[in-house]
């Protein structure tokens, strides 16, 4: 994998207020080597929600090495099912370049990787190239897709 291919991957993920916020980087953290986590530059933004509710916006940027292997981590620790989803609904999922995931906060908590539709971990990887071919076979080699 060269560095030309994957310009970045940025997370994103919230912490309600009905949420322990530990145990949301504990979920996080679950995705990562340890020293790998203790690295990142996590920004913290304070929101309010829909009834007035404090939530707290957790965003963080990989890059080089740090990017190749998270994304390792996460094709190795996908379901056969989940990759071959990916696969089939991967045009749904790019968008100029840049591919995105949901990752379930839950499955996290637990050391589990899988796809989920609500509250997720956000991922988005932005790729040199935008031709679904090339961004196909990237993730291929990284173990996300069969």
């Amino acid at each position: 994998m060269t560095k030309k291919e994957i310009v970045y991957v940025e997370i994103s993920f919230l912490a309600h207020a009905t949420e322990d916020q530990d145990k949301v980087l504990t979920a996080v953290r679950n995705l990562f080597y340890p020293k790998h986590f203790e690295e990142l530059i996590i920004t913290k933004k304070k929101l309010r929600g829909e009834y007035g509710n404090p939530i707290i916006l957790y965003e963080t940027q990989l890059r080089n090495e740090v990017a190749e292997v998270f994304l390792r981590n996460i094709g190795a620790a996908l379901s056969f099912l989940d990759k071959e989803s990916l696969l089939r609904k991967l045009a749904l999922r790019l968008n100029k370049g840049n591919l995105y995931l949901r990752l379930d906060k839950q499955a996290a908590l637990a050391s589990k990787v899988k796809f989920c539709f609500s509250d997720p971990i956000r991922v988005r990887i932005k790729f040199r190239s935008s031709k679904i071919e090339e961004i196909t076979e990237i993730i291929r080699r990284l173990g996300m897709v069969p």
